[in-house]
């Protein structure tokens, strides 16, 4: 894993993966990349994708993937890795999140749709590593996400050792705000 980063300054551009059945094409993440700009914005497939595969193997391959990733277009953008930020859609969130507590150093995460459990299966949480999370972070999901209620994010998200910034959207696991997405997400970069 890569040691944190030490730098400061303001975050130099975002960095997303699209949820598992998605690629780097997923239309929220072209609109963030839209209403972000002029911000820089990169999207990602996953290693599984770039093999050529289209459902993810072990976790511990995209989270090596997201680490590559981040070192590879830190390079493109001539900044430090610690001053880009990461995130994605669902699965894409999740490895972000988990590369991150993990030790990767990077200026915030950005969870959209965050698969907090399998859908009907509350007891098995995705949360064991919330608390080695540090840095800023968004989260943004649909009021009737059946990966995660209110209530039930409003009980683990207290885990999480950063500043936490928590938006919820119309919808359920995919929701079609878009353009509401993007501007959140916009918005909170800005104050990074």
């Amino acid at each position: 894993m890569a040691p944190r980063s030490t730098s400061v300054g303001r975050p130099a551009g975002l960095l997303l993966w699209p949820g598992a059945g998605a690629t780097r094409d997923h239309r929220t993440l072209v609109a963030l990349a839209d209403v972000l700009a002029p911000r820089p914005v990169a999207r990602v497939d996953h290693a599984y994708r770039l093999a050529g595969r289209k459902s993810p193997g072990k976790a511990a391959v995209d989270i090596a993937g997201v680490v590559d990733a981040v070192a590879a277009q830190a390079d493109v953008w001539g900044v430090d890795p610690g001053r880009v930020v990461i995130g994605g859609r669902s699965y894409g969130g999740r490895m972000c999140s988990m590369a991150v507590a993990e030790g990767l150093g990077v200026a915030g995460l950005v969870l959209l749709s965050y698969p907090l459990h399998p859908p009907g299966k509350p007891d098995r949480l995705r949360t064991e590593h919330f608390s080695a999370i540090t840095v800023p972070t968004l989260m943004v999901s649909g009021t009737s996400d059946p990966f995660g209620s209110p209530e039930e994010f409003a009980r683990e998200v207290g885990a999480l050792r950063g500043p936490l910034t928590q938006r919820w959207v119309s919808g359920a696991h995919d929701p079609r705000a878009d353009d509401e997405v993007a501007a959140v997400v916009a918005e909170w970069f800005d104050t990074l």
